[in-house]
């Protein structure tokens, strides 16, 4: 990172802990922010002793998040912060710290690493490329890989630590695009002999860039700043395998709110945009113009993803409008017009223990994955579906 960049990084951790603690103080004596919290986020001060008590008697350890009070919980406070940094105009920039034709030898010089945690701390995605497997483990600030799902944690290979809050991992089988969340940039490995080469970087991706997907249809990746409304649409370069953002587009009334993923939907040329304005944004993938909005109920507002599975829809959920970790779940429904009025069914306890907080899906093979915090021994779930679109085979791999 340049001193450019890490002066421009330092301005906005400023401006966030300056108008999140000033908004703090104003609010401290408000009701309506007692007692709630973003699971990811840390636990309430409100019911500190009863509800540690509560979790430690059915086997879920939240103390250590209850301790973490994260630019996620801060940030959800108040726009403030972020049109004060938006103001800034802080311009991206592109890097390229490896040549292409270094990449051989810089492969060869690394040292790679063993992952030295036997748990996961709040992992938020797992995917499978190439055959490997990579987990983003958020708290731990790694990325992890290994051939083998069945391996001890302790077995997996460490493909960076060099990120602060990452949630995602994508690749179009060439470049491999990691969001560092906190540092509002992505970083881009390749891989030459088994090892993998960060040799760019992309700086100043909005606030908090939480999810990035590679869409194959239009052999583009899309990046989603959380807390600014922005899509930035990434390409590769054939030739050079140079990284570079070819379109950028704003959906206007979610800036300042917290969305943590999107989903797209190829066939009706769609993108869905689970929103912290307790609604589901579908938006046009050509231009995020809004095509239509669906109401849900405020215990479902604080939602993670959408995920089509068959003919139904699953939704994870964080907390509700007033970021409560109590409402996390997954619901299932057969249309997004049904939430508003109630017609869906929770899922959570039934297939899986209940009591955390479910994440991100994925799909790899025939097998659903489901990552999830807040319950020791249970932060990566794997499951299949039956002829109905039920879970079944609900394993815990970590």
């Amino acid at each position: 990172m340049t001193e450019k960049n890490k002066c421009e990084n330092c301005i906005k951790r400023l401006l966030i802990l300056f108008f999140t603690a000033s908004l703090s103080l104003l609010c401290a004596c408000s009701p309506s922010y007692l007692g709630t919290t973003d699971s990811h986020s840390g636990a309430s001060s409100e019911n500190t002793d009863s509800g540690a008590a509560n979790d430690l008697n059915n086997g879920v350890d939240t103390t250590s998040e209850s301790a973490q009070i994260t630019a996620e919980q801060n940030l959800a406070a108040g726009k403030a912060a972020q049109q004060a940094i938006a103001s800034l105009k802080f311009p991206i920039t592109a890097t390229r710290e490896v040549a292409e034709s270094d990449i051989p030898s810089a492969a060869a010089a690394l040292t790679i690493d063993k992952n030295p945690n036997s748990d996961l701390s709040v992992p938020t995605y797992i995917t499978n490329i190439d055959g490997t497997y990579f987990i983003v483990d958020c708290y731990h600030n790694t990325v992890i890989y290994n051939d083998d799902i069945t391996a001890p944690l302790t077995d997996w290979s460490v493909m960076t630590s060099g990120i602060d809050r990452a949630h995602t991992i994508a690749s179009d089988g060439t470049v491999y695009l990691i969001d560092d969340t906190e540092n509002n940039r992505i970083l881009v490995f390749e891989k030459s002999g088994g090892r993998f080469v960060e040799t760019q970087k992309l700086d100043n991706i909005g606030v908090r860039p939480h999810y990035i997907i590679y869409n194959e249809p239009d052999k583009t990746f899309y990046a989603w700043s959380s807390m600014t409304g922005k899509m930035y649409l990434i390409n590769r370069n054939a030739s050079t395998n140079d990284v570079s953002i070819t379109a950028e587009y704003s959906v206007p009334s979610l800036y300042g709110a917290y969305v943590r993923s999107f989903t797209i939907d190829n066939a009706n040329k769609s993108i869905y945009l689970v929103s912290g304005n307790s609604s589901i944004i579908e938006a046009s993938i050509k231009d995020m113009h809004i095509k239509k909005e669906y109401p849900v109920p405020a215990e479902m507002s604080g939602m993670v993803q959408i995920t089509p599975i068959d003919d139904k829809f699953y939704i994870t959920i964080s907390t509700d409008a007033s970021m409560n970790q109590d409402c996390a779940t997954i619901i299932r429904c057969n249309s997004l017009s049904d939430l508003d009025e109630g017609n869906y069914e929770d899922i959570y306890k039934q297939y899986f223990i209940g009591g955390g907080t479910p994440y991100y899906i994925t799909h790899i093979a025939d097998t659903y994955y489901l990552t999830e915090h807040r319950i020791p021994g249970h932060s990566i779930w794997s499951f299949k579906v039956d002829s109905d679109g039920l879970p079944t085979d609900v394993t815990t791999v970590y």
